[in-house]
């Protein structure tokens, strides 16, 4: 074709077109991102850092205990709320309602609005997830705990926890008590002590079911006072003392308080009155109480 004939190619056609995968690879694109793109949850983060900076700014012109006040310090409380979510997600595991975890993080978050001094040069946030995070604490602490521990071995379990996680990063497997020991420099009874005192969060109920089905419950294991136990030494010593009586003797009283008879019937058993029977029953009690070392 001649040149002068030749059709006119856009620019973009000159660029060299991406070569075709070669079999048994897979072709890729990557996508550029502008630098500038910023993302929404950043967004979010600095208009709220610039609406709690203006915030305190009029906080501080304003009079403690007046409607705008009190505004104000509502207004910086709402916008501050997503940090105490934030702080409040990280004691999921504690199965504790999230909402009553979060009420909590909101006592600390007005606890550091109040103390919160701008012309420190400090943002707000740094300064406020310490209080927070701390009344969280606090509250799993004192207040959802049944089983109260010593502060020492709380505190020490947190070691305990941060150890067991570095040695379980460093040898890829579970740390042994020896190693956890070894490390924060205590003895393994007091490494089990803090393992014990970690998990006591709850007093588990006696007549709760097991793990497992149709395993029984803590009270199904659990032994219980045999009500015959008391008579086992009473009879026991009876046993003892009606061997020493006669044979006639032993015979009556196994009628009177075995055979639950009436002296008249055993007057009429053995042939004899029962003026004779009431006598001999009454000289059994004599000797049995006089051998009776116990009662003496």
């Amino acid at each position: 074709m001649p040149a002068s004939t030749a059709p006119q190619v856009p620019p973009q056609a000159h660029q060299a077109a991406p070569a075709a995968p070669a079999p048994g690879q897979v072709q890729t694109t990557i996508h550029e991102t502008p630098d500038d793109t910023v993302t929404p949850a950043r967004t979010r983060a600095a208009d709220t850092r610039a609406l709690t900076q203006v915030l305190f700014g009029q906080l501080k012109n304003l009079q403690p205990g007046t409607a705008e006040h009190d505004r104000v310090r509502t207004a910086l409380i709402e916008a501050n709320l997503p940090l105490v979510r934030y702080a409040a997600a990280r004691f999921r595991s504690r199965n504790e309602p999230m909402e009553d975890v979060v009420q909590v993080g909101t006592i600390g978050l007005i606890n550091a609005i109040d103390r919160f001094d701008p012309e420190r040069g400090v943002q707000f946030p740094t300064f406020a997830m310490p209080t927070v995070v701390g009344e969280i604490k606090r509250y799993f602490r004192d207040n959802v705990r049944t089983v109260h521990v010593p502060r020492r071995l709380h505190e020490l379990w947190v070691q305990v926890t941060g150890a067991t996680e570095d040695l379980t990063t460093a040898h890829g497997r579970s740390p042994t008590t020896a190693e956890i020991a070894e490390r924060l420099k205590i003895s393994e009874d007091e490494v089990l002590a803090c393992i014990e005192a970690g998990r006591s969060y709850h007093a588990t109920s006696l007549e709760a079911a097991q793990e497992g089905d149709g395993l029984p419950g803590l009270l199904d294991r659990l032994g219980y006072e045999d009500p015959a136990l008391a008579g086992v030494e009473h009879r026991d010593l009876v046993r003892h003392l009606l061997v020493q009586l006669p044979e006639r003797e032993q015979r009556i009283l196994l009628l009177r308080y075995y055979s639950n008879l009436t002296q008249s019937q055993i007057s009429a058993e053995l042939g004899v009155s029962q003026m004779h029977v009431s006598r001999l029953l009454a000289r059994s009690f004599a000797r049995l109480r006089s051998a009776n070392r116990i009662e003496a």
